[in-house]
């Protein structure tokens, strides 16, 4: 039996979408947007395609802010994008700015039902920054019981102790919550010490009305 839900951020319950503005250049440009979503938020990318004395520190990005800045500015150079003097650094703050993270459109619905049934809700997220307001622009940090994420609590999934810290913040045994996320290899682990998991798709918002609410109802939840 299910009695309490772990949710990852990007991805999952929100996702980082360029708006216009980004790059005045290439303001209307989907193609480029989408390429740039895929830089800043690619949950198991590895680190070869940055230069060799940055590799190391690819994975500790979501542990220190500082390296997760200087990583993801080398990795924009290295995605061969054009950038405007300045736009590399303009774009690598965006991503990290709440107002550029938007809730998949069943986010919070699916949220207040958890709470309105009593089923306590954690976020894990591998993440260098805050990101309870993004929820609270949206609302709904106070529906989210726990936010734990691996720039406070030094250590990054797939490692198996961020899903039992949060499991224990919940205080739950393992067994009966289950985890949610778009990445098989991160969020997928939590099987490692005996959750339920769930993989939906980190597909652009429009294109993913409801696989929150169908994680719902695949596990009688809510």
């Amino acid at each position: 039996m299910i009695r309490g839900v772990l949710f990852d951020f990007s991805g999952t319950l929100f996702r980082l979408e360029p708006q216009a503005g980004w790059l005045d250049d290439h303001a209307a440009d989907e193609e480029l947007n989408e390429r740039l979503t895929q830089v800043l938020t690619a949950p198991t990318l590895s680190g070869d395609h940055l230069p060799a004395d940055l590799v190391e520190a690819w994975g500790r990005r979501d542990l220190d802010p500082e390296v997760h800045r200087t990583v993801y500015l080398a990795s924009l150079v290295a995605a061969g994008i054009e950038f405007p003097a300045g736009g590399a650094e303009a774009v690598y703050a965006r991503s990290t700015d709440p107002v550029s993270w938007r809730p998949y459109p069943d986010t919070v619905a699916v949220l207040r039902r958890l709470r309105d049934a009593g089923v306590p809700v954690a976020v894990v997220s591998n993440i260098a920054w805050d990101i309870r307001e993004a929820f609270r622009r949206h609302d709904v940090v106070e529906l989210v019981d726990e936010f734990v994420l691996s720039y406070e609590e030094g250590v990054v999934k797939p490692d198996l102790k961020i899903f039992t810290v949060a499991c224990q913040r919940l205080g739950l045994p393992p067994e009966q919550v289950l985890m949610v996320g778009d990445s098989a290899e991160a969020d997928g682990a939590a099987v490692g010490i005996g959750c339920t998991t769930a993989i939906v798709e980190a597909l652009p918002i429009e294109r993913r009305p409801s696989a929150l609410t169908d994680v719902l109802a695949t596990h009688h939840l809510g």
